[in-house]
């Protein structure tokens, strides 16, 4: 089963699990230190929350699409590319507390979007190769210069 990802940035994350706990009717799937993720059925969605500054508004952290395989993860590469986005690959990274392979691509207004798939819990946060957009988000990535015809970006389990 393939669901989307929202990972936000927010300034305090025990208020934020309360809030969304409520809202979905359900507890995180995984909680370590500045971080957490719910892993919901309906609608089927991955909600990444990931602590930011004291006092800063909640913000858009990246987006992303999990799938259940690697060769899920290669294929939309090469869909990607054939479309004509630029791409950032990464494999065996440890990002949000698991071991992913992922593509990264950005969208018009330079969202990043990620599709991975989780192969393992990891014991860190992780952080990808290179910053994002605003050059502090948890694992996402900008392609490398030499493919930056687009961008591309965010985080799983």
């Amino acid at each position: 089963m393939s669901r989307a990802q929202l990972a936000l940035r927010v300034s305090d994350l025990e208020a934020s699990i309360s809030f969304y706990s409520k809202l979905f009717g359900t507890e995180p799937a995984k909680r370590r230190e500045g971080y957490a993720n719910f892993a919901i059925t309906e609608p089927p969605l991955k909600l990444v929350l990931i602590e930011g500054e004291p006092d800063q508004e909640t913000r858009l952290d990246h987006l992303g699409v999990e799938v259940e395989t690697t060769d899920q993860v290669t294929a939309t590469t090469g869909r990607l590319k054939e479309a004509g986005l630029a791409t950032f690959e990464e494999s065996d990274t440890s990002c949000c507390y698991a071991l992913q392979d992922k593509v990264w691509v950005h969208g018009p207004g330079q969202e990043p979007w990620e599709v991975y798939v989780v192969k393992a819990d990891a014991d860190t946060l992780g952080k990808s190769a290179q910053p994002d957009v605003n050059g502090d988000g948890c694992c996402t990535s900008q392609p490398a210069a030499e493919e930056a015809t687009a961008a591309a970006c965010a985080c799983g389990q």
